[in-house]
């Protein structure tokens, strides 16, 4: 399966094999902040049949402080699980800012709404973004990530 990001920066997803009970994801993207927006709309495709039908509703400012690329990137997903665990809220970055100076921090303004179970058709349930095979680097393209969801 294959995937958009959401946002004039994002790149994309696919989906690659995994471990049993895993599903792993390579995202790509020019800009940081792409591969980050491409990580959610992998978290929303496999949550969500149709990401689509996600609306903006509510909004969710959230910052994150990690001491490098792969461990932001990797808390920054399970924070995504998080919300949809703790307030059933499914959100995307509508505003997103990734910066390095010796630490990796995000900024983010997350948009999205409750699930709505007769508009949503829920499709898998994530437990947790892993560090199973987690990578984040920079290519001749941009930027590439591989991510592993715990389903």
């Amino acid at each position: 399966m294959k995937g958009a990001g959401a946002g004039p920066d994002a790149g994309g997803f696919e989906f690659v094999e995994g471990p049993t009970g895993d599903l792993s994801f390579v995202a790509r993207a020019p800009t940081l902040e792409g591969l980050f927006r491409s990580a959610a709309e992998a978290f929303l495709a496999v949550t969500l049949e149709d990401a689509s039908t996600l609306e903006t509703r509510e909004r969710r400012e959230l910052t994150l402080e990690e001491p490098d690329l792969e461990l932001l990137l990797l808390r920054f997903v399970n924070e995504l699980v998080f919300l949809r665990d703790a307030s059933e809220l499914l959100l995307r970055p509508e505003r997103l800012r990734v910066t390095q100076d010796g630490v990796a921090r995000l900024a983010a303004t997350l948009a999205g709404e409750r699930i709505d179970r007769r508009r949503h058709d829920l499709r898998s349930d994530v437990k947790a973004a892993t560090a199973h095979r987690l990578r984040v680097a920079e290519t001749p393209e941009g930027w590439e990530a591989r991510l592993t969801l715990d389903v």
